[in-house]
């Protein structure tokens, strides 16, 4: 047992490490509004910080004003979650990184479903007047574990 703990102790810390660094990201722009009133800040000419809520997946899809149909979906991110986690302590090397961080965004944003019963999202990306769509540091790590995950799957296909 002791072994098994030291050989996934890495493991275990990044993954706690994403998940607070979500939690905290969230906990202080949700804070900013609900204490100081301040919902949308400006950090740079294409860079703000503006906090709504998802209660859809992933960009606001599949949104719903039913409680029902939000359960329905919350269950299968949690189902996803769960395989992914399977998925992770089965793989090795660059694809066990990527489904950690897969892992990892997956679980604060399970976290926000479960306690909020949303996501707060508040990166907006923007040029001019296009936007692209708002997201949260979970939201980074799922898409950075995807590109690994790709990335790894190329490099397979070239080496085989």
């Amino acid at each position: 047992m002791a072994e098994i703990i030291k050989k996934n102790i890495f493991t275990f810390l990044l993954i706690l490490s994403i998940f607070l660094f979500d939690r905290v990201s969230k906990l202080v722009i949700i804070n900013l509004e609900s204490l100081y009133g301040i919902k949308s800040y400006s950090l740079t000419s294409f860079l703000n910080f503006e906090l709504i809520w998802n209660d859809g997946i992933a960009f606001g899809l599949l949104s719903f004003n039913n409680e029902f149909y939000y359960n329905i979906i919350t269950l299968v991110i949690i189902v996803i979650t769960l395989i992914i986690f399977f998925m992770m302590i089965n793989s090795f090397s660059i694809q066990k990184y990527g489904f950690m961080m897969v892992f990892s965004g997956s679980l604060g944003n399970v976290f926000d479903r479960l306690y909020y019963s949303s996501v707060p999202d508040f990166i907006d990306i923007h040029y001019n007047n296009f936007h692209w769509f708002i997201f949260n540091v979970a939201d980074i790590f799922i898409s950075l574990g995807v590109i690994i995950l790709i990335c790894s799957e190329f490099k397979k296909k070239t080496n085989d």
